[in-house]
């Protein structure tokens, strides 16, 4: 057993920090792979057809909203197992003298208690049942797919091949969802490589998969769009599968027995998760709808508004990723030092969380401040058919360079919440942020006073900026109460 370490204060933040990027490294890089699979199926439907790529486009939006109203749930397995973890290393300090500061070992490097094996086994099981219970209801969202894009008003043509694409990836979402509940449960225990290499074999294997059923190589049928929605579930599949076998097989992960006695209820647990993962799942959902929202707006600015749009806003999704990694260790971290009742620890992990984002946000912002015409031009040669474009794009860019910091500020706070199990307000807090703050200052800036596209960017810019300020204080003032 670990014994807490008597340190200086100043320590202590160095050993947190170095904790924090040890499970952050691998989160971050999961996180880029997800986003790699995304951009081979774009780049392999472009070649494909125009049409194609706009359908799938259409497709992946309803898509990806019941995910997102799904994946609360699956995410809330990551606190909720990291407490009981840290309770478990609470037990284990209560004797031992307290002189200064200590710090909590990795998850997985103490033994833990048969009861709070059961506990931990208990959070996956009520995590894969939560799949299993909400299912139904996002299953009947995805099959509507077609009467959905026509009651937004969205070309006929493009709705019918979004809902054939559909057809074939709607039958991935348990199993996407599925593996997210695996994912908490192996993150929970500071083991991030596992779903790393799932996700790094993944790419390979929807690559593959993309290539033969879309274009119909190695003697398979040229599928098309309802190819590429096979390959993508294909992909799920696997990684549910995969991940399956390193919780059942790898070491520290398998003695927890993930599967035994699968259909026993444990309707306390299930009741926490839906607690926190529900609020969790529409806080995201809030974000992600008002930058659909914005993208949009665009629209009615014309077509070098929209093409300039999805250049300067994919390059902050990516940026994104790092930070949002890194608040997905603050999550275990946080929940591991409030479950062990040290909410010196706890504070600690959250504000070194916040401080490692805004430092990488701080270095992307100054290149996108700096350079924003080359970097651009990464994603629309630098020509005189393009001068529109690039000019709105480093405008934009700009701007992004602006809310970076802001951005990996509130994604930090908000997941160090989550470790507290703070996830009700930080709902309302993120809600009126995005959408009492940001969305109304897009419509003043972008309509109201004529500033178009820069006033749409400039209203997420605010809404982002009043995020940070309410969850970062949420979390100071939270964490401070019992320090």
């Amino acid at each position: 057993m670990d014994r807490p370490v008597v340190i200086s204060n100043r320590a202590a933040w160095g050993l947190e920090a170095r904790a924090l990027l040890k499970l952050a490294v691998p989160l971050v890089a999961t996180q880029i792979a997800q986003m790699v699979i995304l951009a081979t199926d774009t780049a392999m439907l472009g070649h494909f057809s125009k049409d194609a790529l706009a359908a799938a486009a259409l497709g992946n939006t309803i898509f990806f909203m019941a995910w997102l109203m799904g994946c609360g749930l699956p995410m809330a397995v990551s606190p909720v197992i990291a407490h009981i973890l840290g309770e478990t290393e609470a037990s284990a300090r209560e004797n031992l003298p307290r002189r200064g500061d200590s710090t909590l070992p990795d998850a997985a490097n103490f033994p833990v208690r048969p009861r709070d094996h059961r506990k931990v086994r208990a959070a996956v099981r009520m995590g894969l049942w939560s799949v299993a219970l909400t299912l139904p209801f996002f299953a009947v969202l995805l099959f509507f797919t077609r009467d959905l894009l026509l009651f937004v008003g969205e070309d006929p043509k493009l709705a019918a091949g979004a809902a054939r694409y559909m057809s074939s990836l709607a039958w991935c979402l348990p199993f996407a969802l599925a593996f997210q509940v695996l994912r908490s449960f192996s993150t929970a225990l500071s083991r991030a490589v596992p779903p790393l290499i799932v996700m790094a074999l993944a790419v390979l294997f929807n690559a593959l998969g993309d290539y033969a059923l879309i274009f119909g190589h190695f003697g398979l049928p040229r599928l098309g769009l309802f190819g590429a929605g096979i390959a993508s579930a294909s992909s799920n599949f696997f990684t549910f599968v995969a991940m399956l076998a390193f919780c059942l097989l790898a070491p520290k992960l398998r003695n927890y027995h993930i599967l035994h006695r699968l259909t026993r209820p444990d309707w306390k647990t299930l009741a926490e998760l839906l607690r926190l993962g529900v609020p969790m799942g529409v806080t995201m959902l809030f974000e992600v709808a008002m930058f659909n929202g914005a993208t949009l707006a665009m629209g009615a600015f014309g077509t070098a508004s929209i093409a300039a749009h999805q250049i300067a806003i994919t390059i902050p999704s990516l940026t994104f990723m790092v930070p949002l990694g890194i608040g997905l260790a603050a999550t275990v971290r946080v929940g591991m030092a409030a479950g062990a009742g040290d909410a010196k620890a706890a504070r600690r992990a959250g504000f070194a969380a916040i401080a490692m984002a805004m430092s990488f946000m701080s270095a992307t912002a100054l290149l996108l401040l700096l350079y924003p015409r080359v970097i651009a031009s990464l994603w629309l040669p630098d020509t005189p058919d393009n001068a529109e474009v690039l000019a709105l794009a480093v405008t934009f860019l700009h701007v992004a360079s602006a809310f970076q910091l802001m951005d990996g500020v509130q994604v930090t706070a908000a997941m160090s919440l989550r470790g507290l199990k703070d996830a009700r307000l930080p709902m309302w807090l993120a809600g009126a942020s995005y959408w009492l703050a940001g969305a109304p200052m897009c419509a003043l800036l972008g309509f109201g006073l004529g500033l178009k596209g820069l006033g749409i960017w400039l209203g997420l810019a605010f809404g982002l900026l009043v995020a940070s300020i309410l969850l970062s204080a949420r979390f100071f003032i939270l964490s401070r109460r019992h320090t």
